[in-house]
């Protein structure tokens, strides 16, 4: 079997976190459909770390750039690049690697199973189960 290539996924988190966290997953399942292994350290370090804390944020980011240089690219995923995400697409092309532009509506609009999607009555996507 064919490795697949790991693709760190960059996409805003801060602000409104619940929504930038299902895009983020989005993101991720997108990477997956693609036939890619997706790695969004903004969807697993918060869960660990205070990104509140100044010193906890620093931590996560650099944990994530180890990562980063473990990856076959980085996607930047969405219509806005966060002060974080700046960081990382610098490394990258520090490190040349490919940095790939992913559109928010590509994302959006790949078809997940429906049993997969938590979706409101208007059609709005809230998260995947």
């Amino acid at each position: 079997m064919k490795e697949s290539k790991l693709i760190y996924i960059a996409s805003p988190y801060a602000g409104d976190i619940e929504k930038n966290v299902a895009f983020a997953q989005r993101a991720c399942r997108y990477a997956i459909h693609q036939g890619y292994v997706p790695i969004a350290v903004h969807l697993l370090y918060p869960q660990m770390l205070d990104d509140g804390d100044p010193a906890e944020r620093e931590l996560g980011l650099r944990l994530g750039q180890q990562l980063l240089r473990r990856c076959d690219e980085l996607w930047v995923c969405g219509d806005r690049i966060s002060s974080g995400m700046a960081r990382e697409i610098s490394e990258a092309n520090q490190l040349s690697i490919p940095v790939k532009n992913i559109d928010a509506h590509d994302i959006q609009k790949k078809q997940l199973p429906a049993e997969m999607e938590q979706v409101t009555a208007s059609g709005q996507v809230l998260g995947i189960i």
